[in-house]
């Protein structure tokens, strides 16, 4: 795939260190040998290094020997890293007893060799939930300055060319925030806006849905969306983004023109915002399931460092993907 290529050739020219906890998952393991093999990410593995390297030769991956492999139950940084998680949480009451229990969760490892300095991102999610992949993050490399609300933003490349750039569109959030306020609905619009001209390298034009187009029903769920799309051309008023669309009037000329006579947006809109997680969740999945559209993240927005969760349903090249875009978002070119 040609936009993932570019990405891949990108993170090759200035290699990061990105962490994989699910060390001892089929399927993560196979995308560490498929990326060490293209060589364009430096790879941490958590688990026992005997027990990689076996399944490894079980599954008879050659590359995997080249990447670092961190035993959690015992590796020589330890007692800092449990050090720097009493600190950070002390407040919370976090003992150093806590704290080395903790840091043998691979998850937990995994944010504070970030936090320390010791690699820069992680991807994870392929055996864990959403949430677990989460809690050690949102608690110890925290959001990023000036961001209050974090989302999960998937790339969506479709077969059918007529739709988005080129066949290319984002959808967001489909991965964290089950229900956004006004305004934190306006900050994800603009979080997902930056998204789409970092990595996709396209001009983003956002479309708010809803069920209702320019007026045509009245809710507090409409209001929710109409308010949220004039607090983000506030935030960002160098962003194309127009309110509230229902999803044909966003995406098909014909419509759009018809539901929302002049927009800029409407039947054109390469960026769909979702009023709601399950909305924009079951979407995204529908969309990749029965359009065969490919699906690559979700790109976490809002965090301090590159952290990106897998859906557990994931393939191998989901994983090669997202830690493609991760090392990106890492070296600063996404």
């Amino acid at each position: 795939m040609e936009f993932i290529e570019q990405l891949k050739l990108k993170a090759s020219q200035n290699k990061k260190r990105i962490v994989l906890p699910e060390g001892l998952e089929e399927r993560t393991l196979r995308a560490a040998d498929a990326i060490l093999g293209e060589d364009f990410a430096e790879i941490v593995l958590i688990g026992n290094a005997d027990k990689v390297m076996e399944s490894a030769s079980k599954f008879g991956l050659n590359h995997v020997s080249k990447a670092t492999i961190v035993d959690p139950d015992q590796h020589d940084k330890m007692d800092a890293y449990a050090d720097m998680m009493v600190e950070i949480r002390k407040n919370k009451g976090l003992t150093k007893a806590d704290a080395l229990s903790l840091i043998k969760n691979p998850l937990y490892l995994a944010v504070m060799m970030i936090k320390a300095g010791d690699a820069d991102g992680e991807v994870a999610g392929a055996d864990n939930a959403t949430g677990d992949v989460l809690r050690p993050a949102f608690q110890y490399v925290k959001t990023a300055p000036g961001i209050s609300v974090v989302s999960g933003a998937f790339i969506m490349i479709l077969k059918d060319k007529e739709f988005g750039e080129n066949g290319m569109m984002v959808f967001a959030d489909c991965a964290v925030h089950p229900n956004p306020t006004a305004e934190e609905l306006a900050e994800i619009a603009v979080a997902t806006g930056r998204t789409t001209q970092s990595i996709a390298g396209i001009e983003p034009k956002i479309a708010m849905l809803s069920f209702s187009t320019k007026g045509s029903a009245k809710h507090e769920m409409v209001d929710k969306v109409t308010k949220a799309t004039e607090l983000a051309k506030q935030l960002a008023p160098d962003l194309k983004i127009e309110g509230e669309l229902q999803s044909d009037a966003a995406i098909i000329p014909a419509i759009g023109q018809k539901k929302a006579p002049g927009s800029e947006i409407a039947g054109q809109a390469n960026v769909l915002v979702f009023p709601t997680l399950e909305t924009g969740n079951i979407t995204y999945k529908l969309v990749q399931r029965m359009a065969h559209a490919e699906a690559i993240g979700p790109v976490l927005q809002g965090m301090a460092a590159p952290i990106n969760d897998l859906s557990r349903g994931c393939s191998v090249s989901d994983i090669v993907n997202l830690v493609a875009i991760t090392a990106n978002q890492a070296a600063g070119t996404v």
